[in-house]
Formats: C-alpha cells, sequence, structure tokens
C-alpha cells in the first residue's frame, strides 16, 4: 500500500498556467442580494428560547481548537468530525474532545446542578454538541442524561452522595439486550438477592440476554492528565426475590477494576464492531457470570429489598411502579428530538443557502441562468421542510420546558409526548437530509441522468447515498450526517412502536373520559374533545385557509376521528375473542395514524402559542406564513384527510394550490430564516458559501 505521505499534488502542465487571471461568472453572497425584512437576532431569540449566550460561548470554544478537525477553503474555517479515519482513531480524539470541553468547565453541572436553569444550559450545549458529532453527543448523553438521569430520580440520598459529585468517574447505562430493544419490561438479564451476605447476584442466563449495543464500555482509554475509565455500569434487570419476579429494576455493577481499567471476574465484554454511524463511541456487549454487587448498589427510589430479603415499594401495582421506573429514562427521547431538529438546521441551511448562489438554465438564449431557489418545484422541495423546522423548534422547546420542570404528575405528559416528537422529528431529519441531497446534485449531472435519479430516489429512499455531486462530498457534511443520524429511528425506541404506544396511551385516556362521571378528557392536549365537532367550510376561500381557526379545526378534527376509529376497531376485536394486547397489534395502522395526528397536532398548537407571543410586525407575519404552510403541507401529505373525508377533494385540491402560493411568498425570507438558526459558517461547509473559490485549482494545489 503506498505512503499516503508520499502523495504530492502534480504541478500543473504549463500549457495551463494563466498569463493572467480569467474572469469568473458572478457569484456574489447572497447577503448582497437577499435583503432581510425582519430581525434576525429576535427570530433566533425566539427560535431557541434559551441559553443563547451559552450556545455561542461553546460553538467558540469548539471552533478554536484544532482537536475539532479544523480546514480553512476559501479563507473560510470549517470544522467537521472526520468520519474517514479508522474507528479507534474516531474513538480516541472523541475521548480527547470530551477532555478538552470538561477542562473549560462545558460539562460543569450537567450531574450536581437541580434547578431548571442548569438543566437548561445542559440541553442547550448538548445541542450545540450534537451539531459538531453525534459520536461526542452520544458518549455524553450516555454519561450525563442516562447514568446521571438514573441516579437522579431512582437513585436516593445514599447514591447521589457517592456518584453524582464524581463527574471524572466515566460510567455507563447497560439497558438493550441482543433479543430485547423497545421491550424494556421482557429483558432476560437477572437478579438474585443472597440474604446470607447481603449481595445481588446479576446473571445473564442466555445469549439473547447479552446486554448489547452498551456505548462506552468496549475499550479502556488512559488520556495522559485525564483518566477515563468505564469501570461501572447501571444494569437494567429483572429481580427475583424468592422466586417472584418483581420486574425490571436498575442495579449499579462494576465491570472494570479501579487502578487498571482491566475487565472484573465473572464479566465478558467484546465490542461491537464497525458501524455505518457512530464510529466515534465504542459500543460492546456485557455478559455476566453470577456478579456479586452489595445491596446498596440497587437504585431504590421505587423500591428497595431489606438485609433479610424482603421486597418493599410503595407502588404496590406492577404497572405503576414500572411506569414510575422508566419515567426518568424519557429524557433520551427529548434529547435525540432536540438533536433531529437540529440537524436538520445545518442540512437546510446548507441546502437553500447554496440554491441562493447556483444556477442552472434559462429560460431563453443570451439570458442569465436562473438561481436555484427562484425555480418554483425548487422551493416546494425545501420551504416547507423549513417551515416544518420551525414548527418543531417550538414543539421541542416547549416539551423541554414541562421536563426541567418535571413533576409526578408530569410524567405520563412527557412520556407520551416525547415519544411522538422523537418519532416524528428523527423520521423528518431523515427525509430532510435525503432531500437535501437530492436538491444538492439536481443541476450537477446531466438532465436526462438528474430526472431518472429524482426518480429513484422517490421510488427508493435507501438508496440517497449513491447520489454523487456537492451534497455527498465530506466536506459539506450532509452525507455523512445521513448515516450518524440515520440510527435516531431504532434507538431509546423503535419509531413505529413509540407511535403505537401514543396511541395505546390515548386509547386508555379515551376510555377514562367515557367511563368517568363527568365524561370530560383532561391533559395531553385532549381537551378540544370536550368541544362540539368541529364544522368545515365547504368552500373555503384563499384566506380562511390561512386562517388558524380552519387549520386547528380540521387538525381536531382528524385526531378525534381518528382516535374514535382506533378504539372502535380494538374492540370489535376484542368482540371477536381477540386478547386487548393481541387487539392493540392488529389495530395498527389506525394507531400510526393517530399518533401522527397526536404528534402534528401538538406541534401546530405549540406554534400557534408562539406567534400569539408576538406583536404585529414583519417578524409575526413571517411566522404566520411559515404555520400555515406547515398546516398545510401536513394535510397535503397524509392520505387520512381524503381517506376519511375530512376536506372534500375539491378543498384537498384548494389546500394543495395555497402551497405553493406560500412558498413564493416565503422565497424572499430564505436567507433570513436559514441565518435565524444561529449556525456559525464553521458548522456549515463550503458549498453553503463560496463553493466556486473551495473548489478551484489553488486549494487543491496548495
Amino acid at each position: 500500500m503506498a505512503n499516503p505521505r508520499a502523495f504530492k499534488a502534480p504541478s500543473p502542465p504549463h500549457s495551463f498556467i494563466p498569463t493572467q487571471t480569467q474572469p469568473m461568472p458572478p457569484y456574489p453572497p447572497p447577503e448582497l442580494s437577499e435583503p432581510f425584512a425582519f430581525n434576525i437576532r429576535e427570530m433566533r431569540k425566539l427560535l431557541h428560547a434559551h441559553n443563547l449566550e451559552d450556545r455561542d460561548w461553546l460553538f467558540g470554544l469548539i471552533i478554536q481548537s484544532n482537536l475539532f478537525n479544523l480546514i480553512t477553503l476559501a479563507g473560510r474555517v470549517f470544522v467537521s468530525p472526520d468520519y474517514n479515519q479508522p474507528m479507534e482513531h474516531q474513538r480516541h480524539i472523541t475521548m480527547r474532545r470530551i477532555r478538552y470541553l470538561l477542562e473549560r468547565g462545558v460539562f460543569q453541572g450537567w450531574l450536581t446542578g437541580s434547578d431548571s436553569q442548569a438543566e437548561l444550559r445542559k440541553l442547550a450545549l448538548n445541542e450545540v454538541i450534537a451539531m459538531y458529532d453525534h459520536s461526542l453527543a452520544i458518549k455524553l448523553g450516555v454519561h450525563y442524561f442516562l447514568w446521571g438521569g438514573a441516579f437522579r430520580f431512582l437513585g436516593t440520598k445514599r447514591h447521589h452522595d457517592k456518584w453524582l459529585k464524581d463527574t471524572e468517574n466515566y460510567v455507563i447505562n447497560a439497558m438493550t439486550e441482543l433479543g430485547h430493544g423497545s421491550n424494556v419490561r421482557g429483558i432476560e438479564t437477572v437478579t438474585t438477592y443472597d440474604s446470607n451476605t447481603g449481595e445481588f447476584v446479576i446473571n445473564t442466563p442466555y445469549e439473547s440476554g447479552q446486554k448489547y449495543w452498551i456505548g462506552g464500555a468496549a475499550n479502556h482509554y488512559d488520556i495522559p492528565l485525564f483518566l477515563f475509565r468505564m469501570q461501572h455500569t447501571i444494569v437494567l434487570s429483572q429481580l427475583n426475590i424468592n422466586g417472584t419476579n418483581q420486574g425490571v429494576h436498575a442495579f449499579i455493577a462494576q465491570i472494570r477494576g479501579d487502578s487498571d481499567g482491566n475487565i472484573c471476574p465473572n464479566i465478558r465484554i467484546a465490542d461491537c464492531g464497525h458501524k455505518i454511524g457512530l464510529n466515534g463511541v465504542d459500543n460492546s456487549r456485557i455478559w455476566f457470570d453470577n456478579v456479586r454487587i452489595p445491596r446498596e448498589n440497587l437504585l431504590n427510589s421505587v423500591a428497595d429489598v431489606s438485609p433479610g430479603g424482603e421486597y418493599l415499594s410503595a407502588i404496590k401495582n406492577a404497572d405503576q411502579r414500572f411506569a414510575a421506573f422508566l419515567a426518568p429514562l424519557t429524557s433520551g427521547r427529548v434529547t435525540i428530538a432536540a438533536s433531529a431538529v437540529y440537524i436538520s438546521k445545518i442540512a437546510l441551511a446548507t441546502a437553500i443557502r447554496y440554491a441562493l448562489t447556483r444556477r442552472a438554465f434559462s429560460i431563453s438564449p443570451n439570458e442569465p441562468e436562473i438561481l436555484l431557489l427562484d425555480y418554483p418545484s425548487h422551493q416546494r422541495r425545501l420551504l416547507p421542510l423549513l417551515a416544518k423546522i420551525y414548527a418543531m423548534s417550538f414543539a421541542v422547546n416547549d416539551l423541554k420546558m414541562v421536563c426541567v420542570k418535571r413533576t409526578p404528575k408530569s410524567n405520563k405528559t412527557i412520556h407520551i409526548v416525547s415519544s411522538a416528537y422523537k418519532a416524528t422529528f428523527t423520521w423528518n431529519n431523515s427525509r430532510t437530509l435525503q432531500v437535501s441531497i437530492a436538491i444538492t446534485v439536481w443541476f450537477d449531472s446531466m438532465y436526462a441522468i438528474t430526472l431518472s435519479l429524482r426518480f429513484y430516489l422517490c421510488m427508493n429512499k435507501e438508496c440517497r447515498e449513491a447520489c454523487g455531486g456537492q451534497g455527498v462530498k465530506t466536506e459539506n457534511r450532509i452525507g455523512h450526517l445521513i448515516s450518524e443520524y440515520y440510527v435516531q429511528s431504532t434507538f431509546e425506541g423503535d419509531n413505529h412502536v413509540l407511535m403505537q404506544q401514543v396511541s395505546k396511551a390515548l386509547f386508555v385516556e379515551y376510555i377514562a373520559a367515557a367511563q368517568g362521571k363527568n365524561k370530560q378528557f383532561k391533559g395531553l392536549g385532549l381537551e378540544h374533545m370536550n368541544k362540539p365537532l368541529p364544522v368545515i367550510p365547504s368552500q373555503p376561500t384563499g384566506s380562511t385557509i390561512r386562517s388558524r381557526e380552519f387549520q386547528m379545526d380540521l387538525f381536531h378534527l382528524r385526531e378525534r376521528d381518528l382516535l374514535r376509529r382506533f378504539v372502535a376497531e380494538v374492540s370489535q376485536y376484542q368482540t371477536q375473542g381477540e386478547s386487548k394486547e393481541s387487539a392493540f397489534i392488529l389495530s395498527y395502522q389506525l394507531a400510526e395514524d393517530l399518533g401522527r395526528a397526536y404528534s402534528e397536532r401538538a406541534i401546530l398548537q405549540t406554534f400557534m402559542e408562539a406567534e400569539s407571543t408576538l406583536p404585529g410586525g414583519s417578524l409575526k407575519n413571517v411566522i404566520g406564513q411559515l404555520r400555515s404552510l406547515y398546516a398545510l403541507i401536513s394535510m397535503d401529505e397524509d392520505a387520512a384527510f381524503l381517506r376519511y373525508r375530512y376536506l372534500s377533494t375539491e378543498n384537498a385540491s384548494a389546500v394543495r394550490k395555497e402551497v405553493p402560493k406560500l412558498c413564493a411568498e416565503l422565497r424572499p425570507h430564505a436567507l433570513a430564516l436559514v441565518s435565524s438558526f444561529g449556525i456559525p459558517d464553521a458548522f456549515l461547509g463550503p458549498i453553503a458559501y463560496n463553493w466556486l473559490d473551495s473548489n478551484s485549482w489553488s486549494p487543491v494545489h496548495n
């Protein structure tokens, strides 16, 4: 194999050396021709809601260090993980980056802070980290959100005093198994109690019970001046007391030695190996062979075991106890939903800025070529996604505020909403990244090829990696973001399973309201079910279609009708002899339709609430246009509106015709809207700026 360091860029042939600088076509930055009609700082405050200064501080820390792979092109500095490096290099540099951030106080208060401001700071900084590198965010998320969340909410004072202050004791969370992922209740690891020694005994009874994808356990890193030892893990296991299974509980187990980092006796650890993304995380598999731990290592806020072996819990109902146990772990879904929104922002900012400088084809000879974003079809592909990201930003902000002010009463809301948003936002992120790649290659090949490429993308989204052009160049980030973030649809709960969980919860609310004294819905945003059925105009005008009342009435109508249909279908299966669980499984199509309806209605509701806080003016006008575009594109994309006649075919056609009008109205604001994201230039890619200079001969030759 040739030594890569021996490679030297060839000098240009003499015949190619220009005697003078050749004139180039004008590609001015969009800022020169795209004036801002509203204050982008005010829009950013509205969009991000909290900790803007902390975000900018961390952006600066990352941009100023060579640890974050600084690259200079066309006079601009860019940062991006080098995913082309070997897996071991990615893992090692991830740990070095954690050390760099730790030494500069980034994680201060992440485990010990107890008020809502500390929690919001942690969430904001984690979002910035996720925008740089998913592996880095996952390593930190496992430690500070899963481990830290489990200790804070499932542990008691004895655990807090011993563990929470020791932020340098890097630990992991062992929940997923080879045979059980989304179904946490079915995990196979078994823990028993030995009253003779006062110890719990953890065992992996079958190969399918091995802990799998455990982030941070595969390797032991000794980094000078900063020792990261994956010494302990929180093990989720069935607890068997005197032959009775008490359900899933959490235990602290040591897996590596304190001084040498060697694997402890009766524990086996294997590397999960190379992955399609997230190779900066050393995922592992763990087996426990009758591993003994002290009785005090049970996280006992929900339940405890006495020295004599008596099982103790104030929550007698097993289902309620399991729900209380899982409630603190929902923070993972919240952070995943938020990171999906912010990664979509990177893709959209890149694609839209590129579309504001890249030209292709002219209407007639001798006329300038047309900017990509001036094509109505291009607007139709990008700007509805932009409206969705604005909508989802307001929704995730609302969820975060509920989460940092968590109470026992809000746990159900957090669980249901975070499940709905995690599925909706990660699916949307996947689509956004794929569309961004298609857009960047759209005019980079022969017209006939791009037509067939577009058709193929629509037919088979899984082939998005095969697209050529600027969108898949590593330096432009979007291509690698797909493989790095695609896993979001799977971890912390499979998206389809989460949507079915949402519908099950809504089913329970429906039955409770029907059987209650007042027959009233309360909570989860379902209060609209207590009102009369909305009446939809038979021939709405354009202004009616854009009105808040029309849009929310349709979203309410869809949600309440799908909930009624879902309850009826499940009940019908039960009357036919199916069990309740079997009836839920058989009703999966309606369940997923209902989950989508619930999620989109909640998103629209938070959008309207954010809009209502604004005084009249240009900012509110643009937000109103974005809200209408979000609502109408949601109607246009969901067949349920036609399938169940919430919209007549004529009304559906009127809604569809309004979408390109809104896109055209938002086109002049496109640059301002992505600039309001507040993403530093360095976090995008060369394609978002002077892509001509960054691809010229000079950078190659030098």
